[in-house]
C-alpha cells in the first residue's frame, strides 16, 4: 500500500514539474516572441532615422500650352464656326489671350552628396519649368537638372547647398528575394512617409515601362508621389529607386516596382560628367533560349541567349560572332535572359573590351567584343530629318515571347515599346504593342530599317501598322 502511495505521489510530482516546465516555456516563448517584434520594430526605426533626412520633396510646375485664339463667347465654339464662320464683328479683332495655368505636379528623391546632388526619376521632372525641392527641415531650394535618362528614367538634379544629409548606396546585386525592404517617399503629398515589406522579385525586365529594365519588385506600399524616392535595406542603405506600381485603380495593389541601384550609379555618373547617358551596342539582334531552341541546337541548357542576326559592320562582326551563337557569359558573369542581357551590354561605355562566351555547334568559344556606341534614333538626312524622339515613340525588334503576347504570327518586325503621352504618335492613336510592318511603303524587319526609312523625311512619314483591330496605315506630320 505504501509503495502504490509513493507511485502516485512521484506521478503527480511529476505531472505537476512538467506542467509547469511547458507552462514556463510559453510564457518565455511568448515574451521572445513580442520581444522579437520589438526588435524588428527599433530596427525601421533606426532605419527610418537615419535615412530620412536625405530623402526630398519634390514638387514641379509645368506651363499647360493653351491655345491663344479665343474668341469672346457664344462664338468661341468650333460647332458653331464650321456653319457660320468667324462673325464679321469678330473677324479683325485679335485673339483673346488666356493665361497659361500651372500644372503641379509631386516626387520623391534622394541626396547622394552633401553638396547638394539629389537623384530621382526623369518622369517626375520630365517637361519642368520650375523644380522645388524641400528637405526635412523644410528648408526650399530651386534645383536645375543636371541630366536626364528617359530610356531608364533617371534623372540627376542640383540644389545650391552644402553639408547635406545623405544616403549611402547600397548593392542590389546582393539582395535576396524574401529580404525586408523599406520605401520611403511622399505618397499624395504625405511628407516623409515609410512602408515596410519585403522584395517580391528580383530581374523584372518585361513589365513595359522603361525602354531597360530590371526591377526590383516589392510589396512595400508604394503610391502617387513616392516616384523617385529610395528603397533601402534594414542596413540603411539604397538598393533601389521606387520607380512604379502596377494598379488597376491608380492606388497601391501589393506590387511596386524599383531601379537597382548599381544600374542607377552607371547612370548618375555619366549624367553628372556629361548630362546624358552612351550606350554600349554590339549591333546583334536576339531572342531567348527556349526549350524548343535548346534542344533544336542540340543543347541541354536552356540559360543563354540566341543571336539570331549579325549586323554587318557591326562589334560583333569584327569580333567574330556569328548567327546561331548562344551567348551564356558576357563580362564574366552568366547570361540568363534577353532582358538582363540587354542590360548589361548598355550599361558598359562605348570602347569598352567585353569577353563573351558563346556556344556555337556544341563547342564553347570566347570572344572579345569592342562595344560600339548605342544608335540614338536620330539617323536623317542632312541632319534635319524625323526621329523616334520627336514622333514620340520608341521601339524594339519583336521576339517570339512579344509575338505570342500579341497575339502575332510574325516573329520579325518592330514593335513599339513606349507611347510619349500627348506626342504625334499617340494622336493618331499608336499604342504600346502596335507593330509597325512598313515605313513609307517598304517593309521594315528591324529598328535599324525603321530608322533609315524615318530618317529620310523631314515633316511626314507613312506607317503601316497592325493592332488589336487589324493592320492600318497612319501618317504622322511634325509641323
Amino acid at each position: 500500500m505504501k509503495n502504490f502511495r509513493l507511485r502516485a505521489f512521484v506521478t503527480v510530482l511529476a505531472v505537476f514539474m512538467l506542467g509547469s516546465f511547458f507552462a514556463v516555456n510559453s510564457v518565455l516563448a511568448q515574451d521572445n516572441g513580442i520581444e522579437n517584434l520589438r526588435n524588428t520594430g527599433r530596427a525601421f526605426a533606426s532605419v527610418a532615422k537615419r535615412v530620412s533626412p536625405a530623402v526630398v520633396f519634390i514638387r514641379v510646375e509645368k506651363d499647360v500650352a493653351e491655345p491663344n485664339n479665343a474668341y469672346p463667347q457664344p462664338f468661341n465654339n468650333d460647332l458653331f464656326r464650321r456653319f457660320f464662320g468667324t462673325p464679321f464683328p469678330y473677324q479683325r479683332m485679335r485673339p483673346v489671350p488666356r493665361r497659361h495655368p500651372k500644372a503641379i505636379a509631386q516626387g520623391s528623391g534622394f541626396i547622394i552628396s552633401r553638396d547638394g546632388y539629389i537623384v530621382t526619376n526623369n518622369h517626375v521632372v520630365a517637361g519642368a519649368d520650375k523644380i522645388t525641392v524641400r528637405l526635412q527641415d523644410q528648408r526650399e531650394f530651386t534645383a536645375k537638372v543636371i541630366g536626364a535618362d528617359k530610356r531608364a528614367d533617371v534623372a540627376l538634379l542640383k540644389i545650391d547647398a552644402k553639408n547635406l544629409a545623405t544616403v549611402p548606396l547600397g548593392d542590389s546585386d546582393k539582395l535576396e528575394v524574401g529580404e525586408w525592404v523599406i520605401a520611403i517617399g511622399n505618397p499624395f503629398g504625405l511628407s516623409h512617409s515609410i512602408t515596410a515589406g519585403i522584395v517580391s522579385a528580383k530581374g523584372r525586365n518585361s513589365v513595359g515601362i522603361n525602354d531597360y529594365e530590371d526591377f526590383i519588385q516589392t510589396d512595400a506600399a508604394i503610391n502617387p508621389g513616392n516616384s523617385g524616392g529610395p528603397l533601402v535595406n534594414l542596413d540603411g542603405e539604397v538598393v533601389g529607386m521606387n520607380t512604379a506600381i502596377f494598379s488597376k485603380s491608380g492606388g497601391y495593389m501589393g506590387i511596386g516596382f524599383a531601379i537597382p541601384v548599381n544600374m542607377i550609379k552607371v547612370i548618375e555618373k555619366q549624367l553628372q560628367k556629361n548630362g546624358s547617358v552612351t550606350r554600349g551596342y554590339m549591333g546583334v539582334m536576339i531572342q531567348q533560349l527556349t526549350p524548343e531552341l535548346a534542344a533544336g541546337f542540340g543543347m541541354k541548357r536552356e540559360d543563354g541567349v540566341l543571336i539570331s542576326q549579325v549586323m554587318d559592320g557591326s562589334a560583333a562582326a569584327k569580333a567574330g560572332m556569328k548567327r546561331g551563337d548562344v551567348v551564356i557569359k558576357f563580362a564574366g558573369k552568366k547570361v540568363h535572359n534577353v532582358g538582363n542581357f540587354r542590360n548589361r551590354v548598355a550599361l558598359l561605355a562605348p570602347g569598352t573590351d567585353a569577353k563573351v562566351t558563346v556556344i556555337r555547334h556544341g563547342k564553347v568559344k570566347k570572344l572579345t567584343i569592342v562595344l560600339d556606341s548605342l544608335p540614338t534614333g536620330r539617323i536623317s538626312a542632312g541632319g534635319s530629318g524625323l526621329n523616334l524622339d520627336k514622333l514620340g515613340f520608341a521601339v524594339q525588334n519583336i521576339d517570339p515571347r512579344m509575338a505570342r503576347k500579341y497575339g502575332y504570327a510574325a516573329t520579325k518586325g518592330v514593335m513599339v515599346t513606349t507611347v510619349q503621352s500627348g506626342s504625334v504618335a499617340a494622336m493618331a492613336g499608336i499604342k504600346p504593342g502596335s507593330l509597325i510592318l512598313e515605313v513609307n511603303r517598304q517593309p521594315v524587319t528591324n529598328v535599324q530599317e525603321l530608322q533609315k526609312y524615318i530618317g529620310s523625311k523631314k515633316d511626314s512619314v507613312l506607317l503601316l501598322i497592325r493592332g488589336d483591330r487589324g493592320s492600318r496605315f497612319v501618317v504622322l506630320k511634325v509641323d
